[in-house]
């Protein structure tokens, strides 16, 4: 499995969310607190994309570890903004070790990450791939279960979905056909985070006037609040909505929706 998060609210430094926390990224690239069984370590590539000034956002990918990066911590102290996508990588086995594996995968306005593991990789996938454009399949970042499942999204996204039933509805259709999988995806246009919670964990915190979406807590904060599975997760620096997921099919259910 991989660790990822996001931040949305006033700017801050990539170095405040990646280096500082006691339990930051940096940290979960070799010593995660909640892999469940997905691995001990994350030290198969890494990156990080933020907004700056509200343009498109801007992405640091490496296949190296996180901390084996020299060029990173300084990047970091000097680059502040007020929407980041972050992660650290560990590699399903097979899965190629390049930087173009490595999240946040990125179009225009959207960034995109994976934690988890589609199984039954590439077979189980292959129906649902048969449906995209032959030109994105020639085009992928990169040969992974992450790769594809972004295609799949973006296909949504530029058919006009909204984030939220981009990445639910390809949580769904993956479950379907491949069960077992998890599918723990971020996406953000830099105003709103689409986040689901599919058989891995995910935390969030609010702040005054911003949100922390990671898969696991960084630091002791007592307002960490764990996110149950099989949820959606719609954030903004304003507030959160949380929906359930559709174990299986298209669309997303708003049965049991909470607001906070």
């Amino acid at each position: 499995m991989c660790r990822h998060l996001a931040y949305l609210g006033p700017p801050v430094t990539l170095r405040s969310l990646l280096f500082d926390p006691p339990y930051g990224l940096l940290r979960q690239s070799w010593a995660p607190r909640d892999m469940r069984g997905g691995g001990t370590i994350n030290a198969d590539g890494f990156g990080v994309g933020w907004y700056p000034d509200g343009a498109d956002p801007v992405r640091y990918r490496r296949a190296q570890p996180m901390w084996s990066d020299t060029t990173l911590p300084e990047l970091a102290a000097v680059t502040s903004a007020g929407a980041v996508l972050a992660a650290v990588r560990s590699a399903t086995v097979g899965m190629p070790l390049h930087e173009t594996a490595a999240a946040p995968f990125a179009e225009g306005r959207w960034l995109f990450s994976h934690n988890g593991v589609v199984r039954g990789w590439p077979d189980r996938l292959v129906p649902l791939a048969a449906g995209l454009p032959v030109r994105d399949l020639l085009t992928l970042d990169v040969p992974t279960d992450s790769a594809v499942l972004w295609a799949l999204v973006r296909h949504r996204l530029r058919a006009g979905a909204a984030l939220g039933d981009a990445v639910a509805d390809t949580v769904a259709a993956v479950a379907a056909a491949a069960p077992g999988s998890r599918l723990n995806l971020l996406l953000t246009d830099g105003v709103t985070v689409a986040a689901t919670v599919a058989g891995h964990a995910l935390s969030v915190r609010r702040g005054p006037g911003s949100v922390l979406l990671a898969s696991e807590p960084f630091d002791d904060d007592p307002g960490w609040q764990a996110v149950p599975d099989g949820r959606l997760v719609l954030a903004t620096a304003a507030g959160l909505e949380f929906r359930e997921l559709a174990p299986t099919g298209a669309g997303s259910s708003t049965d049991g929706r909470e607001d906070t």
